[in-house]
């Protein structure tokens, strides 16, 4: 055991340095400041190298969090590198995401203890950007190039994962996607003060110099047929994303003035790239000014409220309809919003939008109570009679989650069997669809969820394709 591990006694945790909320609420730029060198060794050193290490245990990727600990404690920051890339595609992206008080952190036994858990995630980024600034991460060259060609579809986290994985095996890879650039939602649906747009370009970039083409303003049906595709590439990999907006159910929902989440984050995302927005420009996707009430209580609802915050809103305020302790978004962001000045109404939900179809002024509000647990075990909310009440609204922003795309229908292929939500059916193993040699990767497997899971989906979908096409080399000759 190394002598500068297991320092949680003498060393309190401590976070990167925090911007301050009035500063903040003036810009879309990241809120953290990064580790100092000496503060990052420094917090890395509280890791007390479990026999058992549940923070990794409970990493979606499996990432060898202990041992990345101990080497950035010892100064050994290439070798961090190398341990911490060997399991995830983008460290610094899911160090800046990652939900860590639910999955790595949350399970660090030395938080169990009353002593504050490791900063994992920020430790994490620390890693992969001392990588870059070094100039420790070269484009890739495969050993050999081989003369097979994967197309993907979607180029959000689990899409890039996958290429990324196949290129490493010398395949041919061509990514497809709908957007203008490339990322999905790591650009368009994530916003600067958590992600900056450089950091996925910089991944986009690395890709390219690897030897990954990319098709942008690609459209599966439009630009070529999804029998097309089959035909040109040896296999597929389908990481479209789920991006159908889940509707507000109540009598006003399609007043003027109600918008998808999408919508609104995409909007503000373009703007911040330096494209011109109508929507914006004409009021319709602009908080400035404005009473804004956010609809939900996960992570995009959290992205809505600090957005239309930024955007100059008069005031913002989220509704839930379960309470705090049961809110799916991260707890980190949820403190992040209120510290910017966000007001949560926890057991509320939506009763009615007020107004006409020309224009929300309001909504009307009805309280509720948590009842029995429903079939996940969650408990159920219950409205409470005669208990409403209204707040202004001028933007009502609908963060009630997404569901899949007709996929069958958008790709002409009725074989493409889909589950009952909608989402693609696999194989759990190697994540083949019925149509051989087509795979799928993150949210249109999974439904709505994290990056990190996306990314693992991606690295299972390649190492399949990798089996399937090189199985015959491996096959043993038969004996004479």
């Amino acid at each position: 055991m190394s002598e500068r591990m297991l320092k949680f006694v003498s060393r309190d945790r401590e976070t990167p340095v925090k911007r301050n909320p009035g500063d903040r609420r003036r810009d879309f730029d990241e809120i953290y400041l990064r580790f100092a060198d000496d503060k990052a060794k420094e917090q890395a050193s509280r890791c007390s190298q479990c026999g058992v290490p549940f923070c990794q245990n409970h990493c979606p990727l499996g990432n060898d969090i202990p041992d990345w600990l101990k080497l950035v404690a010892e100064g050994r920051m290439e070798e961090a590198y190398a341990v911490s890339s060997a399991t995830n595609n983008m460290p610094e992206i899911c160090g800046r995401i990652c939900p860590q008080d639910r999955l790595c952190e949350g399970s660090c036994v030395i938080e169990q203890s009353g002593h504050g858990t490791v900063t994992i995630g920020s430790v994490e980024q620390y890693i992969t950007e001392t990588a870059w600034a070094n100039g420790w991460i070269k484009p890739l060259s495969p050993s050999r190039e081989r003369p097979e060609s994967i197309g993907v579809i979607g180029a959000g986290p689990g899409g890039l994962a996958a290429a990324e994985e196949l290129r490493r095996e010398g395949f041919k890879v061509k990514v497809y996607d709908r957007y203008d650039r490339t990322g999905g939602l790591l650009v368009y649906g994530i916003p600067n003060f958590k992600l900056e747009k450089d950091v996925v370009a910089r991944r986009t970039k690395y890709l390219e110099e690897s030897g990954v083409e990319f098709v942008r303003n690609f459209n599966v049906g439009r630009d070529a047929s999804f029998a097309d595709l089959r035909k040109e590439h040896d296999a597929i990999v389908v990481a479209t994303g789920v991006y159908k907006a889940r509707d507000l159910a109540c009598p006003g929902a399609g007043n003027k003035g109600v918008v998808a989440a999408l919508d609104y984050l995409t909007t503000s995302n373009r703007l911040g790239l330096g494209d011109s927005v109508p929507r914006y420009e004409n009021g319709e996707l602009n908080a400035n000014g404005k009473n804004v009430v956010v609809i939900g209580g996960g992570d995009t609802a959290m992205d809505c409220v600090r957005t239309a915050v930024r955007q100059g809103a008069k005031s913002v305020t989220c509704l839930y309809r379960r309470d705090r302790a049961n809110m799916p978004g991260s707890v980190r962001e949820t403190s992040n919003a209120e510290e910017e000045g966000v007001i949560f109404e926890w057991l509320a939900a939506p009763k009615a939008v007020r107004g006409d179809a020309a224009k929300a002024n309001g909504i009307r509000v009805s309280r509720m109570e948590l009842g029995a647990p429903d079939e996940s075990g969650r408990r159920s909310p219950v409205e409470i009679s005669d208990a409403e009440f209204d707040l202004d609204a001028d933007l009502i922003i609908k963060a009630l989650g997404f569901e899949p795309e007709d996929h069958p229908a958008m790709f002409g292929e009725p074989d493409l069997k889909v589950t009952a939500r909608g989402t693609l059916r696999v194989d759990p193993t190697t994540l083949e669809t019925s149509l051989p040699g087509v795979y799928a990767a993150g949210d249109i497997v999974r439904g709505a969820s994290l990056v990190v899971w996306a990314i693992v989906d991606g690295r299972k979908a390649a190492a399949a394709i990798t089996e399937r096409l090189t199985a015959a080399e491996t096959r043993p000759l038969a004996a004479e």
